[in-house]
């Protein structure tokens, strides 16, 4: 993993994708352990009782010398009969890519983002001048002190053929790297709606006096929430908010939309992922308001399946896969369209019964198709062909090769 601290892939506990991949390795009898750098000496390695996790800490410009030091403290550690890395980037890419050569074994990649996309994507280009160049090297915060900056990402890019199998969960990703689909599977048997009673969780909440859009994430702008708030300007209804779960760990977007549509707008904190299911279990209709940009087209939104599963209505854009993956069991409006938002809000909460109604397709959906059991049914197809191909390389000798 690219980042084993708090602030890293455990900003959402257990479900974001490596704990969902380890989730269905472990299904499938496999024994699991995570290794990487937790970036930050103030952010606290990840603690799971379920995987063993090891991580090096690593301060977060920590230039050559650093990132060398707790890579050669890494290394050793990290043993199993297949690599595994989540992400395309050297830190967790690259790690895996130096112990494949040194150990021989076969590698995994799994490609859940194209992290180019942040930093303007295929036009991005890195030309300094000599004095720039040194500067980005060498100064305490420089550009290039960081392992995982565009210079080195798209270094990675040009490693991918190296990998022994690709995994990745959108067809935007799959036409770029090619690859193996996987979901963004959802524990079913966590998100269980009959566990829950919405009304007493929008009591415990302090939710019930309104009529609930929840975003069970991060806003960033071009999750596209600045439309839904919008639309609830147009509809000017007092009984309708935004819930947001969580805010941004990444900068202070959130707090600019509740200076501009405060009014509209209840935030809870972040929460452990068992927590989650009697949140989600609160809300009304979950919105999924996607932009159609290259890091929304790259995602796989795992609000889509908090909902599903949790057989809540959910209102999204036909952006990338969200529109496969909801099938007819979801409401989708054009990106970029507050009116048609509006519109629909309008429409669901007029026929909340049927709209009802759908959310419990949505569940058997999930269930079906995006499960924990769907990813572990894929996952052990991949698993097997490396091992095969892995047992057939070892038996012959290095002459013959």
């Amino acid at each position: 993993m690219s980042d084993l601290s708090s602030r890293g892939a455990a900003r959402w506990g257990g479900a974001v994708r490596p704990f969902l991949l380890a989730q269905a390795l472990t299904k499938l009898g496999h024994k699991v352990k995570m290794f990487g750098v937790a970036f930050d000496r103030d952010a606290s390695p990840i603690l799971n009782a379920d995987i063993p996790i090891i991580s090096i800490p690593c301060n977060y410009h920590a230039g050559l010398v650093g990132s060398a030091i707790a890579l050669s403290q890494l290394l050793p550690k990290i043993d199993g009969d297949i690599l595994y890395a989540v992400k395309l980037k050297p830190t967790s890419f690259g790690i895996a890519l130096l112990k494949k050569l040194l150990s021989r074994r076969p590698l995994v990649l799994d490609i859940d983002d194209w992290e180019m996309s942040w930093f303007g994507g295929d036009s991005w280009q890195y030309r300094p001048n000599l004095k720039q160049f040194t500067r980005d090297l060498l100064k305490s915060d420089g550009f290039l002190k960081h392992p995982d900056n565009p210079v080195y990402l798209k270094w990675m890019e040009s490693l991918v053929s190296h990998a022994d199998a690709i995994t990745i969960h959108t067809q935007f990703i799959k036409e770029r790297f090619g690859g193996t689909y996987i979901p963004n599977g959802k524990d079913t048997t966590l998100f269980f709606p009959e566990k829950y009673h919405p009304e007493a969780s929008r009591l415990k909440y302090g939710l019930d006096s309104y009529k609930i859009l929840m975003f069970p994430g991060a806003p960033r702008p071009y999750k596209g929430l600045e439309d839904v708030l919008i639309a609830l300007d147009k509809l000017n209804r007092e009984d309708l908010r935004l819930v947001i779960v969580g805010g941004s760990p990444y900068d202070d977007y959130d707090k600019q939309l509740m200076e501009q549509w405060g009014r509209w707008i209840i935030k809870l904190p972040k929460s452990p992922v068992q927590e989650m299911p009697e949140i989600v279990s609160a809300a009304h209709v979950i919105v999924v308001p996607q932009r159609n940009t290259p890091a929304a087209l790259a995602q796989f939104p795992l609000k889509l399946t908090d909902g599903m599963a949790m057989a809540k209505p959910v209102l999204a854009t036909r952006v990338g896969d969200i529109p496969e993956i909801l099938g007819d069991t979801g409401y989708l409006v054009d990106a970029n369209a507050p009116d048609q938002i509006a519109a629909q809000i309008q429409w669901i909460f007029e026929h909340l019964d049927e709209a009802n109604e759908r959310g419990k397709r949505a569940r058997k959906r999930c269930i079906e198709r995006y499960s924990i059991e769907a990813m572990a049914n894929i996952l052990s197809g991949v698993i097997e062909r490396v091992a095969i191909s892995d047992r057939q390389l070892r038996n012959f000798p290095i002459s013959d090769r």
